[in-house]
């Protein structure tokens, strides 16, 4: 009985925290769209279950009733994240980290939520993820941060940037849990766009007590070389990704660059490991070399 009184609140509260992000996501271009009010609705369906429950007999109320006029305002989509920070920080169920990487995905489902992205909301999903930097090796922050900032560095987003900013984020989405975005659409994207590995953007990284592993083909060093480095400078190498390996470097290949994404078996089981919890890094070598700068 115990064990399911708190397996009703993490359901509870992982439902709170993606309206949030929801919200969150919503309100990032302070421009809400009829696609968006549709979210909110298909949200409260999905709660309908719990409806008599604290606290969703409170919140689900205080949303139709702001949709009663089909007009929702800036100012009521915060009294619903209040209504939802108040139920959560009372008596929190997750942990700091789980409770922010929740809410990332809810933010991700809500700039989705019309099936346009665009510059005014990922800038406050930046100023967001900068807010939130204790999230760094926890997937998907650091994937995250480096699309918005590659996307962002020249002002605006263009066509393809967009399409890969869809595939990525809809991958946090569940199907059941939005009315309107196109999942058929956005599998056909990450097919096209062909996103697997993303590396972070100036990671910190520890050479001393470190396990790395090598993908690709580097520049300035054979792989051998680079085994041969790396243990001179009081690390590990290994041929392989392991479930302890702290940092995977990817070649640069002579590209100085580094790409939206790569590909191969290693950055594979990397991304795998991450999904589960680890907090392995996939690095491009030109942050590598930094670290010995």
């Amino acid at each position: 009985m115990v064990y399911a009184s708190y397996m009703g609140k993490a359901v509870f509260e992982k439902s709170l925290l993606t309206l949030t992000g929801i919200i969150r996501g919503i309100t990032a271009d302070v421009e809400i769209r009829s696609e968006e009010i549709e979210e909110l609705q298909n949200w409260c369906l999905l709660q309908n279950q719990h409806r008599n429950k604290h606290p969703f007999k409170e919140i689900i109320p205080l949303i139709v009733a702001s949709l009663e006029n089909g007009i929702l305002s800036i100012e009521e989509l915060e009294d619903m994240r209040w209504a939802c920070d108040s139920y959560i920080n009372k008596s929190p169920y997750y942990g700091v980290v789980e409770h922010d990487i929740q809410e990332l995905h809810g933010f991700l489902h809500g700039i989705l939520s019309d099936n346009k992205i665009n510059k005014e909301e990922i800038t406050e999903l930046k100023n967001w993820l900068n807010q939130n930097s204790h999230l760094e090796t926890v997937y998907p922050y650091d994937e995250a941060y480096s699309l918005v900032f590659k996307v962002l560095e020249d002002g605006k987003i263009d066509e393809t940037e967009e399409k890969i900013l869809k595939a990525f984020f809809s991958d946090f989405i569940e199907t059941q849990a939005s009315y309107n975005i196109n999942f058929d659409e956005m599998k056909n994207l990450k097919q096209e766009m062909n996103i697997q590995g993303i590396c972070a953007l100036g990671p910190e990284i520890t050479i001393v007590g470190g396990n790395f592993c090598f993908t690709g083909e580097s520049s300035r060093l054979k792989r051998s070389e680079f085994e041969e480095l790396i243990q001179n400078n009081g690390a590990y190498f290994h041929k392989n990704v392991i479930k302890d390996t702290h940092y995977l470097i990817v070649g640069d290949s002579g590209n100085p660059c580094w790409a939206f994404s790569c590909y191969g078996r290693k950055i594979e089981k990397a991304i795998a490991l991450r999904k589960k919890g680890h907090r392995i890094l996939i690095v491009h070598e030109v942050d590598f070399w930094d670290a010995f700068a």
